[in-house]
């Protein structure tokens, strides 16, 4: 998108016109949360960040999912939330290197590799700058043994470095959303620190999957308020607001995309390209002026001087997004609303209109989410525990805490469970979308 297209995009992102204030967020319990993992040394360095599931095509309830650990790699689990397989980010390639991270991760439906239908998990590796693709393998569910092995290609390139040496400045790969179209697959990726989205397609290099470049997008860095003024988000010096979470519509091809400290976009995906990105929220923080303290290296809100140009529902930052798919393009978006716990869920029709939030409370078994990064949604039959469907999210913060260390993990929770909190229920659509359907 040229400069001057993004300039008008900023400055077209105005304030909404004023609406009712909406009711607090409704509560719900988890079911299920998989093992704690803890970021140190003894922990591995594991930092549970991103969920995936990937539906068992003959047997639902045997589904898995698939959880990204930054550093540590990967863990995958049942549906019981037991560890079935864990898996390492690769070493760094040499003494001043980084060592890979995997940060983000999304599921693509019979891929084509050496011409077998091949289902992938694909995983945005932050600390190398690529994208890594496993192999998902339905006997190895049902015999117990490890599902997933990589088949990554060797020669795969940095999504965005220019050589090797950029990797290690880590403007790398962050956050990931996957998509069919046909036969073909996609990838968008996001990157750390920019404002840059990259819309890869994967292809099939003797059996091993790769991936070339098809568009590239630049989202605002800076925004025109609506008093004449020009805003960027608060962002340690040289950083620009990044994106992390992301979602498409399988069915519509409609990305849904969180500028942690902007909001939520939509931006269609037509031809192989990128549409022009449209506002659908703003983080309430949004326009506030903010100064630097180099001494403390992070930046501070004057909430004080806020202009009252953010939005109502997001609390930075905006995180985690997935899509609840349902009949005739109905169903839901939901992002995290990582500053106040909450998620907060839009139509997936139309205008995306803002339904209402929900947070994820203590329960008598499980204890509940804060500060999300990421999640996703099943809305198909996941066999007895999960029979209307599943919300799987990123916890920040698991209890009971081992001393002073801080576990993070996974918490899996009944679609249900969700959508009956809601003064009027929200969808249950078991049939009318299959996550496996690719045409």
């Amino acid at each position: 998108m040229s400069a001057s297209a993004v300039s008008a995009l900023a400055a077209a992102f105005l304030l909404v016109s004023g609406a009712p204030a909406q009711p607090g967020p409704v509560t719900v319990t988890a079911s299920v949360e998989t093992p704690a993992v803890y970021d140190d040394e003894a922990g591995g360095n594991a930092d549970a960040d991103d969920p995936a599931v990937w539906v068992d095509p003959t047997r639902p309830g045997r589904s898995i999912v698939i959880g990204t650990l930054k550093e540590a790699g990967l863990d995958v689990y049942g549906l019981d939330g037991r560890r079935l397989q864990h898996i390492a980010a690769p070493a760094a390639p040499g003494e001043d290197a980084a060592p890979g991270r995997f940060n983000n991760v999304d599921i693509v439906y019979g891929f084509e590799l050496r011409g077998r239908k091949t289902d992938l998990a694909l995983v945005s590796d932050r600390g190398r700058d690529r994208v890594r693709a496993f192999a998902i393998d339905p006997a190895a569910v049902a015999a117990g043994r490890p599902p997933l092995t990589d088949v990554t290609a060797p020669d795969v390139r940095p999504v965005f470095a220019a050589d090797e040496g950029a990797v290690d400045d880590q403007r790398t790969a962050y956050g990931l959303a996957a998509y069919s179209d046909g036969d073909e697959a996609y990838v968008v990726v996001s990157q750390r620190e920019e404002t840059r989205l990259r819309l890869l397609e994967l292809e099939d290099r003797g059996g091993k999957v790769g991936y070339r470049t098809k568009d590239t997008l630049d989202l605002p860095g800076a925004f025109a308020l609506p008093d004449g003024t020009t805003w960027s988000p608060c962002a340690d010096p040289g950083e620009r607001p990044q994106v992390e979470g992301m979602a498409v519509d399988q069915e519509e091809h409609v990305l849904y995309a969180a500028q942690e400290a902007v909001g939520l976009w939509r931006v269609d995906l037509d031809d192989e390209e990128f549409g022009r990105p449209e506002s659908i929220d703003r983080v309430r923080e949004y326009g506030t002026p903010w100064t630097y303290d180099p001494a403390e290296e992070e930046c501070v809100l004057d909430t004080a001087a806020d202009p009252g140009f953010g939005g109502e529902h997001l609390s930075a930052d905006a995180e985690g997004v997935t899509v609840y798919h349902a009949a005739d393009g109905a169903g839901y978006v939901l992002a995290s609303s990582q500053g106040d716990d909450a998620f907060a869920v839009y139509g997936r029709e139309g205008d995306n209109d803002y339904i209402g939030s929900f947070t994820i409370a203590d329960g008598p078994a499980v204890d509940g989410v804060q500060h999300s990064d990421g999640s996703t949604v099943v809305n198909v039959p996941l066999g007895r525990a999960f029979p209307q469907g599943l919300l799987v999210t990123h916890d920040g913060e698991t209890t009971p805490a081992d001393g002073e260390r801080e576990g993070t993990g996974f918490k899996l929770t009944p679609w249900e469970a969700v959508a009956t909190a809601f003064p009027e229920p929200l969808t249950v659509d078991t049939r009318s979308f299959d996550p496996r359907d690719t045409d």
